[in-house]
């Protein structure tokens, strides 16, 4: 086998976001796009020669094919092992733990994780450092430095290999070893939660449905939910990946799992409803009758940790993305720990996690997670709540409310304007941040505004600066605005405005959320021209 060295010019806009290269598969299929990329990756970490590499991702169109090239670099370029989860298979949260188990240099993850696959759809790449969690800003700026001045990569001139066998491999001096995509994993789950009592919650006639959106964690929950917990079969639903997820948008919302939604809001609904996206690091929740929101997932889950066999020991501190609600804080001050927060992106957590200063993390969209691994955790969430379930024997909509009555209730909605003129989002938050020195004193609507920001994070353990991160509004009765800027969509700009109102008063707990939210929505179009510089007379999503 041959390694050849081919000649390359860069491509414009290979920096990756929050959660990597994001782009359409069109894209990715040009020739030398996807192998500028990965040659980018191993020009810019030094030490790798000789190391072990995990390689997988969430099966989206595209998968197989840029697996092969992956592997076929990674020989070229003096990588000695890479463990790959079988048929190209391994979701976010058990490429990262078996990145730290196996203790590999590091990890490329294909996903472009809720956005919609097939030949038109979305894909991704993300590398992982060796603690399993997404690249710091340190890495990613020095893969993007790599991108826009590579002349040439270097690839073994090989065929492809067999992605389904069992079998190691070698690919000229490499090896290939095949994973079982599950296993590890599900025994990573059954060292953290009581299987034996939510296999007797089963055992009594408690009904699940877990909507897999024919996404990558199928096999993780028919595997560990209907297989090791004895769920009912056709507990887990569209449970086989399919390279355009079915057809799904594979974002457990209400929008696109809207049929879980109604099931869980009809009479005959079982007691427990979940989902989980494409790459299944991120989770839904629904009870009967009951929409948990994430952030109130998230400060549960917190509130109830010390049930849980992997958590009985205590929560060092909790962090959270700045637009999530702050739910959690209130918790962490009843507990008397820290809760820290950060910007939006996982790896913002991966610090603090390693530091041992926070045990569970969370953000608003739907990602929560903990020190088990270094990503968020779509599953994890799931059978976190089962356990609690067993041990409560309470409906989620009895927990929830009962939560709310000890800590007040957050109001909270997202604003999600998809796929608008770039230029027109980065000038409304340029604007914004022209004019926030100005803003407190002021009243909008019987809203007294007491402090206003572009948010900037200090990382606590290195010190490091993240600056414009979102505009924060914050309100005399404890109430928010924020708005921000996406980094995960792969069209024109996606800006979120997340509209937080705090309820103390159970009496007041029953009210709708958009209706409590309403008027915060019409303060955040007044102060943000939302709808003058969008061109927008509504939100594409909310949730």
């Amino acid at each position: 086998m041959q390694t050849l060295t081919v000649s390359t010019v860069p491509f414009d806009g290979q920096r990756p976001g929050t959660s990597g290269l994001r782009k359409k598969v069109a894209l990715f299929r040009q020739a030398h796009y996807l192998e500028n990329f990965i040659q980018s990756i191993f020009d810019s970490l030094p030490g790798f020669e000789g190391q072990t590499l995990v390689v997988g991702g969430d099966g989206r169109f595209y998968n197989r094919e840029a697996i092969q090239t992956i592997l076929k670099i990674a020989a070229a370029n003096g990588v000695k092992q890479v463990l790959l989860g079988r048929g190209g298979l391994l979701s976010t949260p058990a490429a990262s733990y078996v990145i730290r188990k196996h203790g590999a240099f590091g990890g490329i993850v294909l996903s472009a994780s809720h956005n919609p696959g097939g030949p038109d759809g979305d894909f991704g790449i993300k590398y992982n450092v060796s603690n399993g969690g997404p690249a710091p800003e340190a890495v990613t700026e020095a893969i993007y430095a790599c991108t826009r001045k590579i002349e040439r990569y270097r690839i073994l001139d090989a065929p492809d290999v067999c992605l389904d066998g069992n079998a190691a491999l070698r690919l000229g001096n490499m090896t290939i070893e095949m994973l079982d995509p599950v296993s590890d994993y599900q025994s990573l789950m059954e060292t953290l939660f009581d299987f034996d009592k939510i296999r007797a919650l089963f055992a009594s006639g408690f009904s699940t449905r877990y909507d897999a959106m024919s996404a990558v964690t199928g096999p993780y929950a028919q595997a560990i939910i209907e297989g090791a917990l004895g769920a009912p079969d056709g507990t887990v639903l569209n449970a086989t990946p399919l390279p355009d997820f079915g057809g799904h948008h594979p974002d457990p919302n209400l929008i696109h799992a809207r049929s879980l939604y109604e099931l869980m809001m009809s009479e005959q609904a079982p007691a427990f409803g979940a989902a989980s996206d494409g790459d299944g690091d991120r989770n839904l929740i629904i009870g009967k009758g009951m929409f948990v929101t994430p952030s109130d997932s998230l400060a549960i889950l917190c509130a109830h940790a010390h049930l849980v066999p992997g958590y009985r020991a205590g929560l060092a501190g909790i962090a959270r993305s700045m637009p999530t609600s702050r739910a959690a804080d209130r918790v962490a001050e009843r507990l008397g720990v820290p809760c820290f927060e950060t910007p939006t992106g996982w790896k913002f957590f991966g610090n603090l996690l390693d530091a041992g200063m926070v045990t569970i993390c969370g953000e608003e969209s739907a990602g929560t997670g903990s020190n088990h691994i270094r990503e968020k955790d779509g599953l994890w969430a799931v059978l976190f709540w089962l356990n609690l379930l067993a041990e409560r024997r309470l409906s989620v909509l009895d927990i929830v409310r009962e939560h709310w009555r000890q800590h007040g209730r957050h109001f909270y909605a997202r604003h999600d304007y998809e796929e608008i003129d770039a230029d027109a989002a980065t000038e409304l938050i340029t604007r914004l941040r022209t004019i926030l020195v100005g803003l407190p004193g002021r009243e909008r609507n019987g809203y007294r505004i007491v402090m206003a920001d572009d948010f900037a994070y200090t990382d606590p353990i290195d010190g490091s600066v993240s600056r414009h991160q979102g505009i924060r509004i914050l309100f005399q009765n404890d109430s928010r605005i924020v708005f921000r800027l996406s980094g995960t969509g792969t069209a024109g700009a996606t800006l979120r405005v997340y509209l937080e109102r705090y309820e103390p008063n159970p009496a007041l707990h029953g009210v709708d959320i958009h209706a409590a939210v309403a008027d915060l929505g019409k303060i955040a179009d007044e102060i943000g021209e939302v709808q003058l510089r969008t061109g927008r007379s509504a939100p594409s999503v909310v949730t």
